[in-house]
């Protein structure tokens, strides 16, 4: 029988085991397109920046002006079709993510909300990350968002960039991921987002498609391990490293211009009930400090 680390909090041990038991054991040279960092057991937020930078040898490039979550919108591999049909608009907020502000809105299904404020106060408050508000939907919070590159010492290119995005109001962490593509095994290009947690991580990756009204749409859903949608990986106290995926929990965002400014809907399903709705408004900031 394999068990997570036991020198942890009591609730990060019993998700860890649940994935151990429901999941499936992988060998990361095998599935390179799923691999990415994990966290550590002291503190996720932006100590991890930190820990990641220190353990792989890289330099922290903060407050980055005029760069993406992708250095080329051709990174997704679309079609000839879909790439003319694209917004400008979005293809630069995706290539130029740091120039642009964030305001969302959050609507909960009243059937998850409570285990959406059990969640935050089990683990994101504690762990500051993934700090997903319950307020109300008609109260709107600005985001800050800054988009962080980490540089390989030796080669001096970039090996990660790190979307780091909180509440402005509070400082809290709602996303602290880093982001990237990679080919499934299918041969598709998805986006990738990689969410680091105690000895592990939450990764979701996401189908890109161009819908009729020129927008971006980013899906994760699939029905079996090695689809898009969402994993769980984790290193156990054997340094056995395992991953589950859930078919059940899916997301779809899809990022539109409307009348001369971007808009994004995000919604996330389990069982294909509505778990909770944002929406955001993206400007291009006012200025940009290096």
């Amino acid at each position: 029988m394999n068990f997570p680390y036991s020198m942890q909090k009591l609730q990060d041990w019993f998700t860890q085991q649940w994935i151990i038991i429901w999941g499936k054991k992988i060998n990361p040279k095998e599935h390179k397109w799923l691999w990415g960092p994990f966290g550590e057991l002291d503190g996720i937020g932006e100590n991890f920046i930190t820990q990641l930078a220190e353990k792989e040898n890289l330099t922290i490039k903060r407050n980055c002006n005029s760069v993406g979550l992708l250095d080329s919108i051709q990174s997704l591999n679309l079609s000839d079709i879909e790439k003319n049909k694209l917004s400008d608009k979005v293809i630069d907020f995706y290539e130029k993510t740091a120039d642009y502000d964030l305001v969302f809105k959050a609507k909960w299904n009243p059937i998850f909300k409570f285990f959406g404020i059990i969640v935050n106060r089990l683990f994101s408050q504690r762990i500051n990350q993934l700090n997903i508000p319950t307020k109300q939907f008609d109260e709107s919070e600005i985001l800050t968002s800054e988009i962080i590159k980490l540089i390989d010492n030796q080669s001096k290119k970039v090996k990660y960039t790190i979307w780091l995005r909180k509440i402005k109001s509070t400082g809290l962490i709602i996303y602290s991921g880093i982001y990237g593509t990679c080919k499934l095994p299918s041969g598709k290009i998805c986006i990738k987002a990689i969410f680091p947690l105690p000895k592990g991580n939450a990764t979701v990756i996401l189908k890109p498609n161009v819908g009729q009204n020129n927008e971006l749409i980013l899906e994760s859903s699939g029905k079996k391990f090695g689809d898009p949608g969402f994993y769980f990986l984790l290193n156990d106290s054997k340094n056995n490293h395992w991953s589950q995926y859930h078919s059940s929990f899916t997301d779809e965002l899809i990022v539109s211009e409307k009348e001369n400014s971007l808009n994004a809907k995000q919604e996330l399903k389990l069982w294909n009930l509505r778990v909770v709705t944002f929406e955001y408004v993206i400007n291009k900031k006012t200025k940009a400090t290096d």
